[in-house]
């Protein structure tokens, strides 16, 4: 077979060059563009981000969310937010002592969230696109637009907990058909019963090592986007709150610079499994997602309001973010480091507090005794 010789890049076939380009995946196609003018202006195609999108996140795949992405920017802008996770490096610099108490100079405004900046957030300007993924294969993607409970974002949505959950609940009915499910043919393994998961965690393992998130957050009114998960679970619980039940969370450490004293909070993201075959009962293993949720926690482990939460996920989206998830993950570690650290102090000091108040109660005891007599 004779080989044709190729002076350079630049005179291969564009049609040639689109198909080599086309085949890779995002980062490898950020590269490629990199290395030569043709390669660059090719890559600029919005088909080709548009491939690696829909391979990376099948939600994507969707019209609705199509149309979305181009009006905040195109494939290849969605693609620069959302593939790198978000990172934050402030999380070390704050120590227990410096965000234990509110400062007294912070206005009613400044506790509850500034009402002439919350004016300009509209709940239904977000958006909230999710792929999970179990061993590569993806194995279910929701939309959600707006976010609930939020219509005319009253008092109650103001100062309550902040909350999005995307499973109805008719999604855990039990006999309902359009419940995400897995399964043995899904990859997982073949579970003869519960007490013998009990003793091997097999089945907690596969899960923990094979689950990916992606929780998307776009703001429709800016047209910018942040991927607010940590891609692998951060960690989990097995068997809550009933035996056959297993919790894995996901996340990221978000800025609330000016919104908190620690300047920080955690974006939790909860995704709950339970067992609902075993092989003991003649058929094969079958998990299905009872709960995917996303609430914002700050240093206190107090649940952040929705007021404060709209802000938090508004400076979110422009926010530092990182291709390295070893530090994304990192970061969340040292937050909870500390806050595990804060909760530590304050328990001492409670249980100090409650030392001294036995003591002056024996004391005052014995004192009115010893003049009594």
């Amino acid at each position: 077979m004779a080989v044709v010789p190729v002076e350079s890049i630049a005179s291969l076939n564009i049609d040639l060059l689109y198909d080599i380009l086309r085949r890779l995946d995002g980062p490898t196609l950020a590269s490629a563009a990199c290395t030569c003018a043709s390669f660059s202006s090719i890559s600029k195609e919005e088909s080709l981000w548009e491939n690696v999108c829909s391979s990376v996140w099948p939600s994507t795949n969707r019209e609705d969310v199509k149309s979305l992405i181009s009006s905040t920017g195109g494939f290849r802008k969605f693609y620069a937010d959302c593939f790198p996770l978000i990172i934050n490096k402030e999380v070390g610099e704050y120590q227990w002592s410096s965000y234990l108490e509110y400062p007294d100079d912070w206005t009613e405004a400044k506790y509850y969230g500034d009402m002439i900046e919350f004016e300009s957030i509209s709940p239904s300007d977000f958006v909230s696109i999710v792929d999970i993924r179990f061993k590569e294969k993806p194995i279910c993607s929701k939309v959600l637009c707006g976010i609930p409970n939020a219509n005319g974002y009253d008092e109650w949505f103001y100062n309550c907990p902040f909350r999005i959950d995307l499973l109805s609940c008719a999604d855990r009915d039990d006999n309902n058909d359009g419940v995400v499910t897995l399964s043995v043919s899904d990859g997982l393994p073949p579970i003869t019963s519960m007490e013998r998961e009990k003793k091997d965690g097999k089945l907690w393992q596969e899960l923990r090592d094979g689950l990916l998130l992606s929780w998307i957050i776009v703001n429709k009114k800016i047209k910018q986007s942040a991927n607010l998960a940590s891609w692998i679970s951060l960690d989990g619980q097995r068997h809550w709150p009933t035996d056959k039940d297993f919790v894995f969370r996901f996340g990221s450490v978000l800025s609330a610079k000016d919104i908190f004293p620690s300047q920080v909070v955690q974006c939790i993201l909860i995704m709950k499994f339970r067992v609902v075959h075993t092989e003991e009962e003649g058929v094969q293993t079958t998990l299905k997602t009872t709960e995917l949720s996303m609430q914002l926690e700050d240093m206190e482990g107090a649940h952040v309001n929705g007021r404060n939460s709209l802000l938090i996920l508004k400076e979110a989206l422009s926010c530092r973010r990182s291709k390295n998830y070893s530090e994304v993950l990192e970061s969340c570690l040292i937050f909870s480091k500390v806050q595990n650290k804060l909760k530590e102090e304050k328990i001492k000091n409670e249980s100090r507090l409650d030392t001294l108040c036995i003591l002056s109660g024996i004391v005052a005891v014995m004192t009115f005794w010893y003049y009594v007599f």
